[in-house]
């Protein structure tokens, strides 16, 4: 008679599989029966984190290391939400203390840290880790690294050696990083028609089909919802609590923005939570959300709402009373923020979008949610579905907002930032204008530029690739340009 499926066994079984939806139920039947099981709640908060569930892993993780504060897969998972959240220090420790351990976890510790000192710009920590070895040098992520610590010796012989992870079989994911950050290393040494050409080569080879269709089908049928009259998406809940979002692009000076605010001692930023994220696909899967949006139950709504709330204060750094979410999902969520978060401030932010598509083109981005960076053309198609959308439902929905150029940004920062923590009620405090200074972490493309003090250097890049652009983007360029001020408020500032 075959031995009876223990729950450890099932819940490891079903991950194995990739089958985290069922991994979820089984680590709920173990927390039914027993509810402070060590295995169920980490085992759930595993199968969360596959489903990008960070509120809930985040939860369960929580009360899984109270149980056995020394285990160090959980030590691990910590130490790598850390990292997400922007909380470096605490995330290095935890992986070097594994990682300089023996556990079964050492090995993936090990290259966790790597990832984590390279993503925190410790380049020489990074590189005499790498000198040291270890049994880290056998996984398939390895010579990314060895690529990585060979570019801060010899950064031609680094350049040939991302390329050759790129063009090699490693995973999908480390290929893909490492050409996207072989094209950022020649585009900084002003290669640019080679850096242009590989990352043409690196969308080739590691980005699917592009369809445009869920993201400019929705902008449309937002508009169209947006437009009616009564206009159908009105508050169901009380008024979030001291919450901002910033609206925009990626890659149109979120992170600096984000930065700057977090130095504020009221503002605690969030970088990319996935709570928004939780929120709109919970509530586009009900099927009269677009429909009659006033028809999804209340409970949901309340639901919704609730966790998004207590989600955020959960990463939220302590002593902040505001919790600014830099979500890229914010600028096609505003409806959903409108009706379950009400009151939030909206901080739209615009780049020339030349500059914007420049830097989506070069930059890694996950292949298959956006499959769409690897065009030019697509990229227009987005950015103008964001400028149709952004301003309509800022005017339909009431939500009070500031928008802010990202060129008007850089030349007078002082002054948008007396503007927007006004609009947040907030005083004036001269620390938001040293980013740089910031201890918080930038997990996002653009962590090298925020330790730089604001400056123009971005601005104008699309020139570099001039070829890349003809008549299409002619109506979006004036349109921006009519926006962009040297001397005052965005004329469109609400």
């Amino acid at each position: 008679m075959a031995a009876r499926e223990t729950p450890a066994a099932r819940i490891e079984r079903l991950l194995a599989a990739g089958d985290a939806s069922g991994a979820v139920a089984a680590a709920n039947e173990l927390l039914a029966q027993s509810p402070r099981s060590f295995v169920g709640l980490l085992g759930r908060a595993r199968a969360h984190l596959r489903l990008r569930d960070h509120i809930s892993a985040e939860r369960d993780l929580h009360v899984a290391l109270e149980i056995s504060p020394s285990d160090d897969l959980a030590n691990l998972m910590r130490a790598n939400m850390d990292f997400h959240l922007g909380r470096t220090e605490t995330a290095l420790a935890g992986l070097r203390r594994i990682a300089g351990g023996r556990s079964a976890h050492a090995h993936e510790a090990a290259i966790n840290l790597l990832e984590a000192l390279h993503g925190a710009g410790r380049h020489d920590e990074h590189a005499e880790f790498v000198r040291k070895g270890g049994a880290w040098t056998k996984d398939v992520r390895a010579p990314l690294h060895f690529a990585r610590a060979r570019f801060r010796e010899d950064a031609g012989a680094g350049i040939e050696a991302l390329k050759e992870v790129f063009r090699s079989r490693a995973p999908l994911l480390v290929r893909r990083w490492a050409g996207f950050e072989a094209v950022g290393h020649l585009d900084r040494a002003k290669e640019y028609r080679a850096a242009f050409d590989l990352a043409s080569e690196v969308h080739r080879a590691t980005t699917g089909p592009v369809d445009l269709a869920p993201w400019l089908g929705l902008a449309e049928e937002q508009l169209r919802l947006l437009a009616k009259s009564p206009m159908p998406f009105a508050p169901r809940a009380e008024r979030a609590p001291d919450l901002a979002f910033v609206v925009a692009m990626p890659r149109s000076g979120t992170t600096l923005l984000e930065q700057m605010l977090d130095r504020h001692p009221a503002i605690g930023g969030i970088g990319e939570f996935d709570g928004l994220d939780h929120v709109c696909r919970t509530i586009t899967s009900h099927p009269m959300w677009l429909r009659v949006p006033g028809a999804v139950p209340q409970a949901l709504i309340d639901d919704l709402r609730r966790r998004y709330i207590e989600g955020a204060a959960q990463i939220r750094r302590e002593g902040a009373t505001w919790t600014l979410d830099k979500s890229l999902r914010s600028w096609r969520a505003l409806p959903e923020i409108a009706t379950i978060l009400p009151g939030s401030v909206a901080i739209s932010v615009d780049r020339d979008p030349r500059d914007v598509a420049t830097s989506i083109f070069l930059s890694y981005f996950n292949p298959s949610t956006y499959e769409w960076t690897s065009s030019f053309a697509a990229i227009r198609q987005v950015i103008e579905a964001q400028r149709r959308v952004v301003p309509a439902a800022l005017d339909a929905l009431g939500l009070p907002n500031e928008r802010i150029v990202y060129e008007n940004l850089v030349e007078d920062p002082e002054g948008h930032a007396r503007r927007v923590l006004a609009r947040m009620g907030l005083a004036m405090d001269e620390r938001v204008l040293s980013p740089e200074l910031n201890p918080k972490g930038a997990d996002t493309l653009s962590r090298a530029q925020v330790r730089q003090p604001i400056n123009r250097k971005s601005i104008g890049r699309w020139k570099n690739y001039a070829w890349a652009f003809d008549g299409t983007w002619d109506a979006l360029v004036a349109a921006h340009e009519a926006r962009v001020s040297k001397t005052g408020p965005d004329a469109a500032s609400a």
